[in-house]
């Protein structure tokens, strides 16, 4: 019983987690599209809504990766 409690209070907080996440990003492409900030295509879009919602749903600390160009030459 004690781990079913459990178990529905850690699928509780997920829940509070990616609601507010979903939040977070939405607010962030509105801010970046309202002041023009980049243009975001879908492709764009669906990237940044990808990345945001892992390193804001996660529970360890991001790690950076710094794009030095195109693999294609």
């Amino acid at each position: 019983m004690l781990q079913r409690q459990q178990a529905g209070a850690v699928v509780a907080a997920r829940r509070q987690i990616v609601d507010g996440a979903v939040g977070m990003v939405e607010a962030a492409i509105a801010r970046i599209t309202e002041r023009d900030i980049v243009e975001l295509d879908s492709e764009r879009k669906a990237g940044m809504v990808s990345n945001l919602m892992v390193v804001l749903c996660g529970d360890r600390a991001a790690q950076p990766v710094l794009n030095t160009g195109s693999l294609c030459q």
